[in-house]
């Protein structure tokens, strides 16, 4: 690895700035959903017990460089003391000489960065400001590594740094997925659309030794090779992208596999009347008609496909799975998936988009191996783009 940990570094008697994302869901003031939050405290934890001050900098919402009252992330300092069961300091505009007053086994937080116009603009000012307010800096928010900003990436550069925990985690997961795999390394991709994922296809044919496709974009896979598929839900704009992705998988010796049958209703509801149907190059349905899941043979075709794999990357859901019955292909392919995990024959690593919500679904998301909580770093990640945040480590 070409990056330093917190283990690589001097922390004592240092302040340690500490980028974070606890960009979390909030009702009613107050937060809904701590995740993001317990995954730092590894990290708060450690700085603390090698005697370190750390000071945390994170962004919550989209303010564009003005302040904006509800976006303050004064309200997530309650769950941030639970979480880490000590008190938080608070500190609205950040200075050198209150950071410097902070008595030793404190913890700070920093407010909005994204309150500055030079945040999201990487201002080498703000960046250098920041570098001011600290002796190491410590970057443990690998969802918002693929943005260049002043404290994601510009600070990086003017203070000796490291990956925290959670930064090395993610890292490591994904070197061990997609870098330095145990083949055979197979893919479920799903979700809406090839449109979102081109990149993301392209780059892992060349990776992979399976690729499934699921959810809407196999639609459009399916319609590329002739289907007829009625009101369901494809992209007639990128059929030839789909049809070149598949030469490209046949070039690089990797298998694609389709659903062969799917769950066919004519209403996109709960509950909604629906058949299996074979789905195929000849497949004709009604104009009405909607595939929405994948079928019990496909769901045999990827139970069987997984038993050869040693390392599975999952992102994107099989099918219309917020809606019952249409959540069959997810949590039955999950499941297995899981059990191949738990059993100790697979390395399986899931992230990006509504992969997690569909994981936390199907009851597997704490029998994967990793679970990312990244969305865009990850999906940039797979489409094998670099990353601002992890490059400025190195």
């Amino acid at each position: 690895m070409a990056w330093k940990t917190l283990d690589d570094m001097d922390l004592s008697g240092k302040t340690v700035l500490v980028r974070v994302d606890i960009n979390v869901p909030v009702e009613n003031g107050r937060v809904t959903d701590t995740t993001r939050i317990d995954r730092i405290v590894p990290t708060i934890r450690d700085i603390l017990a090698a005697g370190g001050l750390p000071v945390m900098l994170a962004h919550f919402g989209r303010p564009k460089g003005q302040f904006v009252p509800e976006m303050s992330l004064r309200v997530t300092v309650p769950a941030l003391e639970k979480a880490l069961g000590r008190e938080i300091t608070f500190i609205e505009r950040p200075d050198a000489a209150i950071i410097a007053a902070l008595p030793e086994g404190s913890v700070a937080l920093v407010e909005n960065t994204r309150f500055a116009a030079g945040e999201e603009a990487n201002d080498p000012a703000m960046a250098q400001f920041l570098a001011s307010l600290g002796d190491i800096y410590c970057n443990d928010a690998f969802s918002a590594a693929h943005r260049a900003h002043a404290s994601t990436e510009g600070v990086a550069h003017l203070l000796p740094s490291c990956a925290g925990r959670l930064m090395q985690a993610e890292l490591s997961a994904l070197e061990a997925a997609l870098s330095a795999p145990e083949r055979p390394v197979g893919a479920v991709v799903g979700g809406a659309k090839v449109s979102t994922k081109i990149a993301l296809l392209e780059n892992l044919v060349g990776r992979l030794d399976l690729l499934v496709i699921g959810g809407g974009m196999a639609n459009t896979f399916l319609a590329a090779q002739g289907a007829k598929l009625g009101a369901s839900l494809q992209e007639p704009d990128y059929m030839d992208t789909a049809r070149a992705i598949m030469v490209q998988a046949e070039k690089s010796g990797c298998r694609v596999l389709l659903p062969s049958d799917g769950l066919v209703a004519r209403a996109f509801e709960a509950g909604a009347d629906h058949e299996v149907v074979a789905l195929g190059p000849d497949t004709v349905l009604d104009d009405d008609q909607m595939v929405l899941d994948a079928g019990p043979d496909s769901v045999k075709a990827v139970a069987a496909a997984f038993e050869d794999l040693k390392t599975l990357i999952w992102n994107g859901p099989m099918g219309a799975f917020e809606i019952p019955p249409f959540d069959q292909a997810t949590n039955a392919a999950a499941a297995d998936a899981a059990a191949r995990t738990r059993a100790g024959t697979l390395i399986s690593v899931a992230g990006g988009g509504d992969t997690v919500a569909a994981l936390n679904q199907a009851g597997v998301s704490e029998d994967f191996t990793y679970i990312s909580t990244a969305g865009g770093a990850f999906l940039e990640w797979m489409e094998g783009k670099t990353l601002p945040g992890v490059a400025a480590l190195g």
